[in-house]
């Protein structure tokens, strides 16, 4: 993830400049997919009055179809914009990338489909979400396209679904209730009965496959990222026990949780001179 306040001054106004030229607020990438649809059909019905946005991906026709469907939810729609873009046409992408403030990326494994979009925004100063939980994508984003996303005050957020904002956001809000200063150690533990979507699981097949791929981009991006000086944060694999604290037994969650969690909590210093987090 890159930050636009993290970035020289120059780069942010220019940014800034820009966004106000943009056709569109938001771009959703991959609108006619499962996750798209959902989010699509979210934003029909709460985006805020005056927010310009448009659905995006490379069958037209199914873009026509879903624009339909959400001028039942919401009669705007019925005008809603189309935007054809295609992982296999770099231009496409270049082209929605400089047309958006923000695009929003639901396509995966996006080890396989998300690299040119990220180095799109990056390159255009376009702020860019996704709800990845693949962590040798994130962490091949970082190293290539970081340094020129604080140049151009792009601002690249991975892993906006549920990997991993609860888990984020849940690990940040018991930091908020202990006290300050200190050694902290949280462990976060996870129930879901839910089913995989086709794309998510199909990242996860990807992901099986591909253990010393995933350990070398790791260990680039290490080289590449800064450490907080005189704080240590670090997200451990637990072991399985038995957890009292909830009454069952937990075993480690290999997902991309605990380095999204680690990372919030190297960035920002309320999580204490020496943070440690495990996930169940």
């Amino acid at each position: 993830m890159t930050s636009r306040k993290s970035g020289n001054s120059k780069a942010g106004e220019r940014a800034k400049d820009e966004d106000s030229e943009r056709v569109y607020d938001i771009v959703l990438f991959g609108a006619t997919g499962f996750v798209g649809m959902l989010t699509a059909e979210h934003l029909a019905a709460h985006a805020p009055e005056g927010v310009r946005w448009a659905i995006a991906g490379r069958d037209t026709g199914k873009l026509e179809a879903l624009r339909e469907r959400l001028s039942a939810i919401n009669p705007a729609c019925a005008e809603l914009p189309l935007v054809r873009a295609d992982v296999a046409d770099a231009a496409s992408l270049r082209d929605m990338a400089s047309h958006a403030r923000v695009v929003a990326s639901t396509v995966g494994p996006y080890l396989t489909y998300g690299q040119d979009l990220v180095g799109a925004c990056a390159e255009a100063g376009t702020d860019y979400v996704d709800l990845t939980g693949e962590p040798e994508f994130v962490d091949l984003m970082y190293v290539k396209h970081d340094a020129r996303a604080r140049e151009t005050g792009a601002r690249l957020v991975h892993s906006c679904g549920f990997d991993s904002v609860p888990h984020d956001l849940g690990a940040y809000f018991t930091v908020q209730q202990l006290p300050e200063d200190v050694p902290l150690r949280v462990d976060g533990f996870v129930r879901v009965g839910a089913r995989f979507s086709g794309g998510t699981f199909a990242s996860a097949l990807n992901q099986f496959g591909r253990g010393p791929q995933m350990v070398a981009a790791a260990k680039d991006r290490r080289r590449h990222e800064p450490r907080p000086v005189g704080r240590k944060a670090y997200a451990p694999p637990g072991a399985p026990r038995y957890a009292s604290e909830v009454g069952a037994w937990a075993l480690p969650l290999p997902t991309i949780d605990p380095q999204v969690v680690q990372r919030s909590a190297r960035t920002l210093e309320r999580y204490g001179p020496d943070f440690r987090y495990r996930h169940y």
